[in-house]
């Protein structure tokens, strides 16, 4: 359990982090809906000299995705949506997608499905200059909407068949649109109706692609050549004023992120007795959903070994291969500024860790995973 010696250690960790040029840390630990620890430290601002505040706002970037992963589940646990259910079921753009070889694009031999995208197995990328969004907002604007440029992904074609490979990818914002086509709704409408207003995390919103002026959020940082420094309030992947990236598109908080991942951590259930998902549901999130070859390269392509990937989140599944303390089973993700949520079911405990930094890597690498150890460890 988390006790008074893991304290003292996370809190001296933390504050580490600051002299290695980390601007601000914000951390907070629930266990079985209650805060048990909450540490913050450093400054917000380009000059450095505003203290963090706990009400402090962020860019959340891929950690949007385990919001967007929470609110399909939902329609899944409803039956409105099968993880087996072709994507062009609700997006008629994606019946017809091609796929590369080494002879040049071809049909498919099995259609992408909901499950490929969940898991990012669908072949799609992460390019945000591919033809069809350039397309788009030359003709659009900043008017283009959700669905306009995801159905606008599927003029390229795939880079492998559907299922067979793992590769990070725009896959949750085509999660994004088809929540809209089964909802009836906008993505941030239905987010508002069935997660934000029932766990009251009343500071999370859709960014913009250019966010100045947008009260308390911190300013955001980036590692450089010459050290880490302030950069621009940007969010490059809300692509226009009215796209909603199911993928990298929030600003929250860490309070806000914390409510989230204690409902998660205890099977659904939140502190008010709300529940947004069933306990078999979260059972299905933190499930590995990748063949052998997407475990290779999740392993050695992202760095992430001894995890597995279910609905949006990795699952450490063999602690022992990277010497962690933390037990199987733990699932979470992170975001491009650094940030990561994790959660445990069995001991009902969560972590949510905030900062701002873009291109990090030692985020991933050492900060989350010694984090991890400490919190959930023995």
């Amino acid at each position: 359990m988390f006790d008074k010696n893991k304290e003292e250690k996370l809190t001296e960790y933390l504050d580490s982090l600051l002299d290695k040029g980390i601007p601000s840390v914000d951390c907070i630990v629930y266990h079985d809906h209650k805060q048990i620890y909450r540490h913050m430290n450093g400054t917000v601002d380009a000059e450095r000299t505003q203290k963090v505040a706990k009400d402090q706002r962020y860019l959340m970037f891929s950690m949007t995705k385990v919001q967007t992963m929470t609110a399909v589940m939902q329609l899944v646990e409803q039956g409105k949506i099968s993880m087996d259910d072709e994507v062009g079921k609700f997006l008629p753009a994606y019946r017809n997608i091609k796929v590369c070889d080494e002879k040049g694009e071809r049909d498919l031999k099995e259609p992408m499905r909901i499950r490929h995208l969940l898991s990012m197995q669908s072949g799609l990328d992460y390019d945000l200059n591919r033809p069809g969004i350039l397309r788009v907002l030359k003709e659009k604007g900043q008017k283009a909407g959700t669905r306009e440029i995801v159905d606008a992904f599927a003029e390229s074609p795939l880079k492998f068949e559907p299922g067979t490979h793992f590769l990070y990818s725009l896959s949750h914002d085509v999660v994004a649109a088809v929540i809209e086509v089964v909802s009836g709704m906008s993505f941030g409408d239905y987010l508002n109706k069935n997660l934000w207003k029932p766990l009251h995390m009343t500071d999370t919103f859709f960014a913009k692609p250019v966010n100045d002026g947008v009260e308390r959020l911190a300013r955001q940082f980036i590692v450089s050549d010459a050290g880490i420094v302030p950069m621009e309030q940007t969010c490059n992947y809300q692509l226009t004023e009215n796209y909603e990236s199911g993928g990298a598109g929030l600003i929250s908080c860490t309070e806000d992120y914390a409510k989230l991942a204690d409902t998660l951590a205890c099977g659904g259930e939140s502190a008010d007795g709300i529940r947004i998902l069933k306990p078999e549901t979260v059972d299905i999130i933190k499930t590995n959903l990748l063949c052998d070859a997407s475990l290779y390269e999740v392993a050695h392509n992202m760095g992430r070994r001894g995890y597995g990937y279910g609905c949006g989140m990795q699952i450490l599944m063999h602690p022992e291969e990277i010497g962690s303390t933390a037990p199987a089973g733990v699932f979470g993700w992170d975001g491009a500024a650094g940030s990561a949520v994790q959660m445990d079911t069995a001991s009902r405990m969560s972590f949510v860790y905030v900062q701002h930094v873009r291109n990090c890597g030692m985020s991933y690498d050492v900060f989350h995973p010694t984090i991890r150890d400490i919190v959930f460890g023995k």
